[in-house]
């Protein structure tokens, strides 16, 4: 049942386009397996075989840590509304820093030149093989909205208390490993 593809084809691409949320997954070859929720209108299908997305403050950092140490990222979308189907993007991540010429650069030509309040990057992964399966397993739901909190949550908190934030909780991974957000040495002397 599972179909390989060695890009995004336009059914597949208008399949993404409809979903709501996808997921990301992760991890280097000695820390543990992350895997992420995020809203599909941080999305952008840029070719055939590159998406990104603004990823927005969390709890933790562990997809940017893993980037940083070896690059490799799974993008899953599951159609919970119409006909079923998993779609997998395999290949390798790469995180654009906000203080970088390619992220303003992205920003701008893909995200209508702002991020919300609270983004921290953007994730831009190379695809090298897309699969489709069956996801007749995948239960049927009904899309209501997108939850209010995290905006309010990073409005709440300013640009200064995200910073902040980041260096208490970003800085690194639950496994210890860099998450390349903020400077380290600051991140060390906060946590002092």
């Amino acid at each position: 049942m599972a179909k390989q593809f060695q890009s995004i084809e336009p059914a597949l691409r208008e399949f993404i386009e409809r979903q709501h949320v996808f997921f990301v997954a992760s991890a280097t070859p000695d820390s543990r397996v992350n895997v992420s929720p995020k809203a599909l209108n941080a999305l952008r299908v840029l070719g055939p075989n590159t998406v990104a997305y603004l990823d927005l403050t969390g709890s933790g950092n562990e997809t940017a840590a893993h980037m940083l140490a070896n690059g490799r990222l799974t993008i899953m979308f599951c159609a919970f509304e119409g006909p079923p189907m998993i779609l997998r993007l395999y290949g390798r991540g790469r995180v654009l820093r906000r203080s970088s010429p390619e992220y303003t650069n992205l920003l701008a030509e893909a995200f209508e030149g702002h991020g919300p309040l609270g983004s921290r990057h953007i994730v831009v992964l190379d695809i090298d093989l897309v699969q489709t399966s069956c996801g007749f397993g995948v239960p049927s739901f009904e899309y209501r909205g997108e939850r209010p909190s995290l905006p309010r949550w990073a409005e709440a908190k300013g640009e200064a208390g995200l910073e902040a934030y980041w260096l208490e909780k970003n800085a690194r991974s639950i496994d210890g490993l860099p998450t390349g957000l903020v400077d380290e040495t600051a991140a060390a002397e906060a946590l002092d």
